[in-house]
C-alpha cells in the first residue's frame, strides 16, 4: 500500500461512516468536492489545518488522523541551502542545538537539494537567495514546492529587496542575516503549513 493510500482509505471509512456524500463532506469543509476526491484517491494530502477541520466534521479524533496524516507524509526533513561553508555550518549546528529530534542536512547547491527532496519529504527549506551556481535561492523555492506543495520556505537573505518577490511566491518567512535562535523559533511556531510537533515553548532564559 502506498503510503498516501492509508490516510485516504481512513477519511473514505470516516465518512461513508458517516453516511454523506463527497459533496456534503466539502460543504461542511467550505472546500471543493474535488479536494475531498483527492484526499480519498490520495493523490493529495490536506495540510494540518485541514486535517483538525476534517477531524471536528467527522467526530474523529484528530490525534489518530494526524498521527496517520504523518505517516503518510513520510518521516519530515529540514534542508538548508547556503553556499558559504560556514554560514552553513553554522546554521546547521544552531538548528540541530533547537531540534535535537529532527532530520537536518545541510546543501551547498540547489541541485544537490533538489536531488535529496526528489525522495525524502521536505517539510522545512531554509534557503539562501543569492546562490552561488546556476540556480537562486528563488527559483529553487519554486523547484522545491513543485515536488512537494506543503514545503515550507523560509529564505535566508542579507538583502531586503527580495521581500515582495518572496511574499509574491507565498513563501513562509523571511529572515535577514545574521541568523539567530529567536528568529528560528518565530518563524518555525508560525509556518505555512504546520508540521506535528515542530514548535517552540516560552523562550528558555539566557538563549
Amino acid at each position: 500500500m502506498q503510503k498516501t493510500e492509508k490516510f485516504a482509505n481512513k477519511l473514505k471509512k470516516l465518512r461513508t461512516g458517516k453516511g454523506i456524500s463527497q459533496q456534503q463532506l466539502a460543504d461542511m469543509m467550505v472546500v471543493s468536492r474535488s479536494a475531498v476526491s483527492m484526499w480519498e484517491l490520495g493523490t493529495r494530502l490536506p495540510d494540518v489545518s485541514m486535517i483538525l477541520r476534517l477531524a471536528d466534521c467527522l467526530g474523529a479524533d484528530s490525534s489518530e488522523l494526524l498521527d496517520i496524516f504523518q505517516e503518510s507524509q513520510g518521516e519530515a526533513n529540514i534542508i538548508i541551502v547556503e553556499d558559504v561553508p560556514v554560514l552553513l555550518r553554522g546554521t546547521v549546528r544552531m538548528l540541530q542545538e533547537e531540534l535535537p529530534d529532527m532530520n537536518i542536512t545541510g546543501f551547498s547547491s540547489g541541485k544537490e537539494a533538489l536531488q535529496f527532496a526528489e525522495s525524502h519529504n521536505i517539510s522545512v527549506a531554509f534557503l539562501d537567495i543569492e546562490l552561488d551556481d546556476q540556480m537562486d535561492g528563488l527559483h529553487l523555492a519554486r523547484e522545491l514546492t513543485n515536488i512537494n506543495s506543503q514545503t515550507n520556505i523560509i529564505f535566508l537573505t542579507s538583502h531586503a529587496e527580495y521581500l515582495q518577490q518572496a511574499v509574491y511566491d507565498h513563501c513562509s518567512g523571511y529572515i535577514l542575516k545574521p541568523l539567530k535562535r529567536e528568529r528560528i523559533r518565530h518563524e518555525l511556531n508560525n509556518l505555512r503549513f504546520p508540521v506535528h510537533g515542530l514548535s517552540f515553548g516560552e523562550q528558555q532564559p539566557g538563549r
